[in-house]
């Protein structure tokens, strides 16, 4: 498989910004615990009206700690599964075949996580590396104790409808038809799918590679992949 682009920037860069955000918050939740803790047991010993204050000040920090560590761990699960599929993909499918990561598409909205190219069309790749009872009703999504409000089908249907348009507008697939697939993927080997007339396909990650594989929708050659590789590249 041919690879363009590495796992997506915008996952690494949050990751790393909440982490950081996260170790501030936490150095700060310790030195003001420190702080009043030392006044209370060895100068005081009370708890007057600024230790109190002190205490709270250092709850406080404790849960903005908390609250960058869960956005951390959120970001850095989306880049884990975003990895493992470029790692599943490359180790699988032949050098028909292209996979284009963290794709932008100018002036049509955020990143796309993977495009895979191959002789029988185009897959648009929505990631997610959720675990736990997954339910899907339609286009609605809940996982353990919350409810999805940006739910992934939608997404990767309005993902596959923005490639779409590039692949129409092309002079070169004029009176062509170009499959264009949108896939939901589940990385995390510990989701547990509960799917009801589900409006995507949704694959869990060891079913990817057979799925685009085993597909017969067009019969691409090698320059017609490319042209399109070129058109989406070139937006």
């Amino acid at each position: 498989m041919r690879k363009i682009g590495a796992a997506n920037n915008y996952l690494k860069n949050q990751s790393r910004k909440y982490l950081s955000r996260a170790i501030l918050s936490f150095l700060l939740f310790s030195v003001i615990l420190i702080l009043t803790g030392y006044h209370v047991i060895f100068q005081t010993q009370n708890i007057g009206l600024i230790d109190g204050i002190g205490f709270v000040i250092a709850i406080i920090w404790l849960l903005v700690f908390q609250y960058y560590q869960r956005k951390y761990y959120t970001y850095k699960g989306g880049r884990q599964g975003e990895k493992a599929v470029i790692n599943a993909l490359t180790n699988s499918l032949s050098d028909e075949y292209y996979l284009i990561n963290g794709a932008y598409l100018n002036g049509r909205g955020g990143d796309i996580d993977h495009i895979v190219l191959g002789p029988s069309g185009i897959y648009v790749l929505e990631t997610k590396n959720w675990s736990g009872k997954i339910i899907c009703y339609g286009d609605q999504w809940q996982r353990p104790g919350k409810k999805v409000k940006n739910s992934p089908s939608l997404q990767v249907k309005h993902n596959t409808q923005k490639v779409k348009k590039i692949v129409d507008a092309s002079p070169a697939f004029r009176g062509f038809k170009v499959w264009v697939e949108g896939l939901l993927v589940f990385t995390n080997t510990y989701a547990d799918l509960c799917l009801s007339n589900p409006t995507v396909t949704v694959l869990k990650l060891q079913q990817l590679h057979s799925y685009i594989k085993n597909q017969k929708n067009n019969h691409l050659t090698k320059e017609q992949i490319q042209k399109l590789v070129n058109q989406i590249q070139n937006v």
